[in-house]
């Protein structure tokens, strides 16, 4: 079975499609027989949103508003994706934190990514937001797990909060990312490290060179960041 392809005219949860078919994009170890059997660190318990008793409070911390359907189910706040279940921690909304770090300025800046060890693209170094955790705290702690550099000393610009094309979305379950610039004189030194298998700097002048550089190096761009970065990389050249 594949994906359903959503039209743009059907995406919109108020657009009837009594015909679709979403693919269960759930991994066999959040399937509700291997919950029962062992909870992963990394996600709920919950095997299906009727498990989660806390909806309204979900609603009301989300980022991003979203509504419940008929069944109390989370809808997506941009309409159907093609793909149903959960293959994120949370039912709903799961929010992540992007620092977005560059060294130098001017056409000389660079900027820091890795790769992950997921899907092998360059990406920023972020992740989830851990239970009780507040944004600023993840974007310090993520970046020092995946690329040993610290910047705890440092006040970030938060540039948003905006929901990402992650791959790992679904209709009741997507990624809510809060992304923060970090402007450094100049490069410093960054080792792979979690779930990173390099971490390079890039030049970053513009997009362009960015792409650029990045194609040369025969390695492709997360394409759910490439709108955070170019935001970042236009605030810069304001």
């Amino acid at each position: 079975m594949t994906e359903t392809t959503v039209p743009a005219n059907l995406r919109d949860w108020a657009v009837a499609w009594p015909q679709y078919t979403p693919l269960d994009a759930t991994p066999p170890e959040l399937k509700p027989q291997a919950l029962a059997r062992e909870v992963p660190s990394w996600t709920e318990a919950a095997a299906t949103p009727d498990s989660v008793t806390d909806w309204a409070q979900r609603q009301k911390d989300a980022l991003v508003p979203f509504r419940l359907d008929h069944r109390g189910w989370p809808l997506h706040p941009q309409g159907r994706t093609g793909k149903c279940g959960r293959n994120l921690g949370k039912w709903g909304e799961n929010a992540a934190a992007d620092p977005i770090v560059i060294g130098g300025s001017g056409p000389d800046r660079q900027i820091l990514l890795i790769t992950r060890d997921d899907i092998c693209q360059e990406a920023i170094p972020g992740g989830m937001v851990d239970p009780g955790e507040a944004a600023p705290a993840a974007l310090v702690r993520e970046l020092h797990e995946e690329t040993g550099v610290d910047l705890s000393t440092h006040q970030p610009l938060i540039l948003g909060q905006d929901l990402v094309d992650d791959w790992r979305q679904t209709d009741q379950a997507w990624v809510v990312s809060t992304s923060a610039l970090y402007v450094l004189p100049a490069t410093v030194t960054a080792t792979a490290a979690d779930d990173a298998l390099n971490a390079t700097w890039y030049p970053a002048g513009s997009m362009a060179a960015l792409e650029t550089a990045i194609t040369d190096a025969g390695r492709t761009l997360y394409p759910a960041h490439r709108p955070l970065i170019a935001r970042a990389l236009s605030r810069l050249s304001q």
